[in-house]
């Protein structure tokens, strides 16, 4: 991985594992700042809700900014927000240090990728952008694990120290190895070009595809552990190591979902969601046999993160050039969103008694259903390669417009 791009993944790995890292430790915080478990868990919510809300007006504010700058601001920002956290007093000034620290989150994101995406080779953009998207499988299966070993042994304040001084040393290379004019400045004039883009037919639909992935994956994910104990007879102590399988397939799905993206975009975008919803319904039906659970669990997070660098290669390639950092911060949120909603969808089926089985089957429809509407994109793509291709030498295609004037 080049030097430029490995600080942008430090960054993502940074800002991935203060998101996830809070669950693990919520016991421990509750208990040394004396409030309930419930209202600890606020903390991940308020977190989220300042991703999905305060995320596009961030990244609108800094539309004019160039990126390097911009990221070394939200990078310090993020860096004492976890400082604040560590030195919180109270419930309260933790509550804001978490606030503040999610306000970096989807501008930040954002920027790494667009950043990303423009270092890249022409072709390799989706590569690139897995590169740095490695950061977050490295949250989920590196980085929260150590987060709440650190909490374990020296208390939760030193989980918050640790992502600190760990983004303080991604700040130092951001500063250090990425070009002062990165090849993706904005060309398209800030807030008013960020927002047109969004009107785009191609980008709403791509964000939409995110949103229906997203909740597809977390309407089974978010009640994986009963999943394996209640329907495959695993005993509980064995979770955390069936995880970690877990946690390698998605390694190894975000890199091969990189290239493949680079190659056939759509097509791959397409297959993925086909094979996540087929795996899905295969574990609907067969999650009591055991080899095969652990298999089909393997597979569930290889397409769980081959689909990301596609739905974010989607949201650029829709963008365009001129202004991209908003489109592809909405569509961050969307994943929020989609993850949200999937929580929430699979623990109503279950609160009706439908039982586990019948929330997976409801997870694989949701990614069939994204898998349709991503069919539905590439015939209207297709169809357009086709008109451009049959019109005259030197006249423009019917499609020349840009994308953002699409509504």
């Amino acid at each position: 991985m080049p030097l430029p791009l490995f600080s942008l993944m430090l960054c993502v790995f940074g800002v991935g594992t203060a998101e996830l890292v809070v669950a693990g430790i919520l016991p421990a915080i509750a208990g040394d700042l004396d409030v309930s478990l419930s209202d600890a868990g606020l903390l991940v919510t308020a977190y989220a809700l300042g991703v999905v809300v305060a995320g596009p007006v961030v990244t609108l504010a800094g539309s004019r900014i160039p990126r390097k700058p911009l990221l070394l601001g939200l990078m310090t920002l993020f860096v004492l927000s976890n400082a604040l956290a560590a030195l919180a007093p109270g419930y309260g000034v933790l509550m804001t240090a978490r606030v503040l620290s999610a306000l970096t989150h989807c501008t930040l994101f954002a920027v790494c990728i667009v950043v990303a995406s423009g270092m890249a080779a022409p072709g390799k953009e989706a590569s690139a952008v897995s590169q740095v998207a490695v950061g977050l499988n490295l949250a989920t299966v590196l980085g929260v694990p150590l987060g709440v070993l650190i909490e374990q042994h020296l208390g939760w304040r030193a989980a918050f120290w640790s992502i600190a001084a760990l983004s303080l040393l991604a700040l130092a290379l951001v500063a250090a190895l990425l070009p002062a004019d990165d090849g993706t400045a904005e060309r398209g004039g800030g807030a008013a070009a960020e927002l047109r883009v969004l009107r785009g037919r191609r980008v709403q639909l791509a964000i939409v595809i995110t949103a229906l992935a997203m909740a597809a994956v977390f309407t089974a994910y978010t009640f994986v552990t009963p999943i394996l104990t209640d329907l495959g007879g695993f005993a509980p102590s064995t979770v955390s190591w069936l995880l970690l399988l877990l946690g390698g397939g998605s390694l190894v799905g975000n890199l091969i979902g990189g290239r493949l993206a680079d190659r056939a975009l759509m097509p791959s975008l397409v297959g993925v969601l086909a094979v996540l919803g087929a795996d899905l319904a295969l574990m609907a039906l067969g999650a009591r046999v055991s080899w095969l659970l652990i298999a089909l669990l393997v597979v569930f997070g290889a397409a769980y993160f081959a689909v990301m660098p596609a739905l974010q290669a989607r949201i650029l390639t829709s963008a365009g050039d001129g202004a991209p950092t908003l489109a592809v911060a909405v569509n961050i949120g969307a994943f929020n969103l989609g993850i949200a909603f999937g929580a929430w969808f699979g623990g109503r089926l279950l609160g009706l008694d439908l039982g586990l089985r019948v929330v997976i089957a409801a997870a694989a429809l949701l990614s069939w259903a994204a898998m349709l509407i991503a069919v539905r994109e590439l015939a209207v793509d297709r169809r357009a390669e086709r008109g451009t291709s049959a019109a005259p030498a030197g006249s423009a295609p019917a499609d020349a417009a840009p994308e953002i004037s699409d509504t």
